[in-house]
């Protein structure tokens, strides 16, 4: 009797109490998202699967006349990429079921232009159904692509055809499962086929749709399917190809004034801080430079650093990765590209392998209402439903992680509790060594998750300081390991006269080699700058002495020097200072055209030298905020220069948004001469720029 009555006086004890801290709970502040939004924000890395009609015609963007008949993937296994994917910690996979050339992925039963007029399994297939069985078998989410564009379609541009659209929408939103992200690609209107018209046409992107009629179909369709891209979209696009966020970054978005076309795309790299509706960013790059297979890119798979790098600062700036895998000819995503994603992984794993805050004392100066629901130990208990929170208008507070002895640490996680809104608008890093704190980071924003990457530092305490915030302090998560020293490739230059410049991070010693071979400390030592003026392909890596590390393989190709070239004419422009499109240099360049002088506008130059060659590639200016790209181009040999052969013609593809080297490749031949014509540039300027002309050689 004694002990029943001692349990019915503890509940009326401890009721009270739980009760107090459930009323106790932060209120949320401002946009909140929802939780099919916060299920994306954890997918955290996904796939982009490109391929298509323009796999197999070298193309960028199709134009739309191109015969459903050239899809033939030799050997397509979607198993072999979900497998690359899975293995890769990557949640799902979103494929490009409809480019903007209008050909379609599955047998679409409004549209003969599909895979059931192509060779593949003798029009029996149906790519779409295939993967989203393979995603299954492997626990990935699906997600799919339509492109809102169609330049094959005679009724683009017409009400017709955005029935059509709809109609092939909830084709793929009923036929194939769960789609966890619908993606609307913001090219829209230009020229194209058109069912034949060879022409222009022109739409007003967020009218053209009416999206609000079209988002309300998907979901009613769809209800668990997170809408991205134009329109009142549930996430947003990071305003750049470069899968980088902003330092300062807020889920955030005035959507309305998007609406309203009073937001310029880059500012979707930070979001807005006074954003009426939650809209998360997504960053979406390539693996390598184009976004569609092109064989000539097999040995330009983004570098092992600058994947690293994209990590950090999309995943570790509040936005999700969605890195594409450009599947090739055969259907199989390219072995290159694989092995580049392994070392990614490994890198990525080693750096987070042990974490250091768990095991330390942990304190805050201010605790929501003294209570242990919200004390500072929750941000180290591994439950992400659990937070240390402050009272209500405490802006500005400091949390204190103390290790048993000093420790090394280079790496900083941080998340907010997000279902309650974002918050923080500043906060600082200290660590205390020598009994001294000393600060070795000052940032802006954290939301969902925020991966700081400092220096190397031994401390006895870690401190974290909020130093401003939209409301009280809510956050969810503190992390801390010490990475292994990530040694950075070394850089290679070579200037028009063949002169070989080779630097390193910190200095650590490059080793190189000429032969095309991997080098290790046993190839030659870089002493200096040296010349080499054939035709070369050149590897280094650099060491770190100090814990016996190495750098991934830098690799550059060179053709025979430019010492002989020379600029013949110029259309315009200032003849003396085009020599910066030969000098070697990307980050110099040359411009030509203007009010007075229309484009189109030519520039010939003179190799020296009769050379055999099967291309040329463009790199548009690199450096400055207008950077007067070409759009369309001609591009011709000759023998004497008096006798000219059109060797390619046509267009650079999203150059506007992926101002990276255009390759264009051609059928062999002799040349002495080049003629490089600029017809046309990105938006309404007559204006354009080069940075870099060459020409791709053969043997």
């Amino acid at each position: 009797m004694k002990n029943i009555f001692l349990l019915l006086s503890f509940l009326c004890i401890t009721a009270p109490i739980y009760s107090q801290e459930l009323a106790n709970v932060p209120k949320p502040f401002g946009p909140l998202p929802t939780q099919k939004q916060i299920d994306w924000q954890e997918m955290e890395f996904y796939a982009f699967v490109h391929f298509s009609l323009n796999t197999f015609t070298n193309k960028e963007w199709g134009y739309g006349d191109e015969s459903p008949a050239l899809f033939n993937p030799t050997n397509l296994d979607v198993r072999q990429w979900a497998r690359v994917v899975k293995e890769a910690g990557m949640k799902g996979i979103i494929l490009v079921a409809k480019h903007h050339d209008g050909f379609c992925l599955w047998p679409s039963a409004y549209t003969e232009r599909s895979v059931k007029n192509s060779p593949w399994k003798n029009g029996k297939g149906d790519l779409v159904k295939e993967l989203a069985a393979a995603c299954k078998e492997y626990n990935l989410k699906l997600g799919l692509y339509l492109s809102p564009w169609d330049r094959n379609r005679a009724d683009y541009g017409k009400p017709e055809y955005v029935t059509y659209f709809r109609n092939q929408l909830k084709e793929l939103l009923t036929n194939y499962g769960d789609v966890f992200e619908m993606w609307f690609d913001g090219a829209n209107g230009g020229d194209g086929y058109y069912g034949g018209a060879n022409e222009t046409r022109k739409i007003n992107t967020l009218e053209y749709y009416n999206w609000d009629e079209t988002y309300e179909l998907i979901y009613k369709t769809a209800p668990k399917t997170l809408v991205w891209g134009v329109g009142p979209s549930e996430a947003r696009w990071i305003g750049n190809e470069e899968g980088r966020a902003g330092k300062t970054n807020w889920a955030l978005l005035r959507q309305k004034d998007e609406l309203a076309g009073k937001v310029h795309y880059t500012e979707f790299m930070s979001g807005h801080e006074d954003g009426e509706k939650w809209v998360p960013g997504e960053a979406d790059v390539s693996i390598r430079p184009g976004w569609f297979y092109h064989a000539v890119e097999d040995d330009k798979v983004r570098p092992l650093d600058e994947m690293v790098d994209i990590y950090y600062e999309s995943i570790g700036r509040n936005a999700t990765l969605l890195l594409n895998l450009p599947v090739d000819k055969r259907g199989l995503v390219h072995e290159n590209d694989e092995a580049r994603l392994k070392e990614l992984v490994s890198t990525i794993k080693a750096d987070f392998k042990t974490e250091l805050l768990s095991k330390t004392k942990i304190s805050a100066d201010n605790v929501r209402g003294n209570s242990t629901a919200f004390a500072a130990k929750n941000t180290s208990d591994g439950n992400k439903n659990t937070y240390w929170a402050t009272d209500d208008n405490v802006k500005t507070a400091s949390i204190v992680f103390e290790f048993d002895k000093p420790t090394a640490i280079n790496r900083i996680l941080l998340q907010e509790y997000i279902a309650l809104g974002q918050r923080v608008k500043a906060f600082n890093v200290e660590v205390k060594v020598d009994g001294n704190w000393k600060i070795v980071a000052n940032e802006t924003t954290i939301g969902y998750k925020r991966i700081l990457r400092i220096e190397r530092v031994t401390a006895s305490a870690l401190k974290i300081n909020i130093t401003d915030s939209k409301a009280n302090i809510v956050i969810s998560n503190i992390q801390a390991y010490n990475a292994p020293t990530f040694v950075r490739m070394p850089e290679i230059q070579r200037d028009k006269n063949g002169d070989v410049t080779i630097k390193s991070e910190d200095g650590n010693p490059v080793y190189y080699s000429l032969d095309g071979k991997n080098p290790t400390k046993k190839s030659t030592l870089y002493k200096g700058v040296f010349r080499y003026n054939k035709a070369v392909t050149i590897k280094a890596i650099a060491i770190n002495t100090a814990e016996n590390s190495s750098s991934a393989v830098k690799t550059a190709k060179y053709g025979v020097s430019k010492e002989n070239w020379k600029i013949v004419s110029a259309s315009s422009g200032d003849l003396k200072s085009a020599n910066r499109i030969i000098d070697g240099n990307p980050n110099s360049d040359w411009s030509f055209g203007g009010e007075s002088n229309k484009l189109p506008q030519e520039i010939i130059i003179d190799l020296g030298n009769t050379l055999n060659i099967n291309g040329f590639t463009y790199i548009p200016q690199q450096v400055g905020n207008n950077l007067n790209l070409i759009s369309n181009y001609e591009f011709y040999t000759s023998i004497d220069s008096v006798t000219w052969k059109l060797q390619s013609e046509g267009e650079f593809s999203n150059i506007k948004h992926n101002p990276i080297e255009q390759i264009k490749t051609f059928k062999k031949d002799k040349a002495r001469y080049i003629r490089f014509v600029a017809k046309s540039s990105v938006g309404k300027g007559s204006t354009v720029s080069i940075a870099e002309i060459n020409v791709i050689e053969t043997q």
